[in-house]
């Protein structure tokens, strides 16, 4: 026993003799050839092994620092059908250990260009939507405060409101690019303002969106009236259907986006039922004839060169994919999302 002591007591010298472990790259290869965040190779460092992060990259507790940030608002309290998009975020983030530093399509190299890391999760209410949304409106705007970039892994669509209040304290009103089977410009559903179905409705009444500088894309299935985007159409917004977007390339469209956002701020808002279930399973809102990922691709890629001060992806709800693809292709859509913010350098 008398030994035991005297080791324990000679642990913290012991400890401060050993040797700093420091982990070498393998030869011929670096980790990083800057001072900036770079998620860990999967050539390097087993997918399997680490912190659950957004895409393996280092989490700090706060947006400081930083030029864009991953955080996740795992909320789902404002969903009309199928619950369990609060697991959204958990899953993105494992299902991001696939994807590498650099996009091998357009050649834009985010983690060369920008300090990323993850910030973990908003706490919420789950008892609470109003009280929910005020506590996800002051996290963001913590973010924007020093000039971070938020890339949100949702949570349902209510979300997207209390964001855009934050970011809009700064930016003023925003252009957006939204792409979603729906609308979301319902102004009550069972008597509630505030839901996944009545987020945008809500940005216009409080002037946070630029009304000029709205496109809609993908707005598809059964309405509640004869005309279900009729509100929006009324407010200024372009509304781009579903079956307007069949076996097309969306590449001419966005070009024309481009035009339409010009040189203010744009938020873009990816609702994940705006793929087809075929692709995207794992949603609580499921509308057929949806668009396919290579169309998302488009999308996304055709913001490049607008300022964007913030994306979300949402409404991911896993227990309905067991697969796990539909929150794989979340992490994906956010990964082509990085690569589209202002000042992001292009091989």
């Amino acid at each position: 026993m008398e030994w035991l002591l005297c080791r324990c007591r000679r642990l913290p010298s012991l400890l401060r003799r050993q040797p700093r472990l420091v982990l070498q790259p393998p030869a011929g290869r670096s980790y990083s050839s800057t001072r900036l965040n770079v998620p860990k190779s999967g050539a390097d460092v087993a997918r399997s092994v680490g912190v659950c992060s957004m895409m393996r990259l280092p989490v700090q507790d706060s947006s400081q620092g930083l030029d864009a940030a991953f955080v996740g608002v795992p909320l789902d309290t404002g969903t009309s059908n199928r619950p369990g998009a609060r697991f959204g975020p958990r899953h993105i983030r494992a299902e991001s250990c696939l994807i590498r530093a650099y996009n091998g399509a357009t050649k834009a190299a985010p983690f060369e260009s920008l300090m990323v890391a993850d910030i973990g999760d908003v706490n919420i209410n789950l008892y609470d939507l109003k009280q929910s949304c005020k506590m996800i409106r002051e996290a963001f705007q913590k973010i924007t405060s020093t000039g971070c970039i938020p890339l949100t892994l949702g949570g349902d669509h209510t979300i997207t409101y209390p964001i855009l209040q934050a970011l809009t304290e700064k930016h003023g009103p925003v252009g957006l690019v939204h792409i979603d089977a729906h609308a979301d410009t319902s102004d009550t559903v069972l008597g509630s303002k505030i839901c996944h179905g009545t987020p945008f409705r809500r940005c216009v009444e409080e002037g946070l969106l630029d009304c000029k500088r709205v496109v809609q894309i993908g707005l598809r299935g059964s309405t509640y009236e004869p005309d279900g985007y009729i509100w929006g159409r009324e407010q200024g917004f372009r509304t781009v259907t579903g079956h307007e977007c069949w076996l097309r390339s969306l590449a001419p469209l966005m070009v024309e986006v481009r035009q339409q956002m010009g040189d203010g701020p744009v938020y873009i808002s990816f609702d994940i039922d705006g793929l087809d279930p075929a692709f995207a399973p794992g949603t609580g809102t499921p509308e057929i004839a949806g668009l396919h990922p290579s169309q998302a691709l488009e999308i996304i890629q055709g913001c490049r060169g607008m300022r964007i001060i913030g994306c979300d992806l949402v409404e991911v709800a896993p227990l309905y994919d067991t697969s796990g693809n539909t929150a794989l292709t979340a992490a994906n859509l956010l990964f082509e999302m990085l690569c589209v913010l202002p000042n992001v350098k292009y091989y």
